[in-house]
C-alpha cells in the first residue's frame, strides 16, 4: 500500500471519532445548559412593586401599633419564635388565606 493510500484510509477513519468527540460536547454542553436552566428556574423573581423599609422603620411601626406584621415561615418556626402580635400564616398557604388581612392595613412580610 501506498503511502497515499494510508493517509486517504486514516482520514475516513478518524471521521467517525471526530463524529463520537463532536456528538459528546454536544450532549455536554445541552446538559449544562439544563443544570443552569433548571437552577434559575427555581428561584422566584423579586417582586418590583414591593417596598422594602429599614428594620428601624419596622420596629417604629412595631411600637406604634401601625402596623400588621406577618410572618409567612412555618408554623412550628412560628411557634418557636416571632414578632409579638405577628398573624402566621405560612408562605404556601398566602393565597388562600389573604382574605383573613385587613386589605387597608399596612402589612410588614418577614420571614426570619
Amino acid at each position: 500500500m501506498t503511502k497515499d493510500v494510508k493517509n486517504k484510509l486514516r482520514k475516513k477513519n478518524d471521521l467517525p471519532l471526530i463524529l463520537i468527540g463532536a456528538g459528546a460536547l454536544l450532549v455536554v454542553g445541552v446538559l449544562i445548559w439544563q443544570a443552569v436552566s433548571f437552577s434559575n428556574s427555581n428561584v422566584p423573581a423579586q417582586p418590583t412593586d414591593v417596598e422594602r423599609i429599614s428594620l428601624t422603620e419596622a420596629k417604629a411601626a412595631l411600637d406604634a401599633g401601625t402596623a400588621v406584621f406577618l410572618d409567612v415561615r412555618s408554623a412550628g418556626a412560628f411557634a418557636d419564635s416571632h414578632v409579638a402580635g405577628a398573624v402566621n400564616i405560612p408562605e404556601a398557604e398566602l393565597p388562600d388565606r389573604l382574605g383573613e388581612l385587613d386589605k387597608d392595613a399596612w402589612i410588614i412580610t418577614y420571614c426570619t
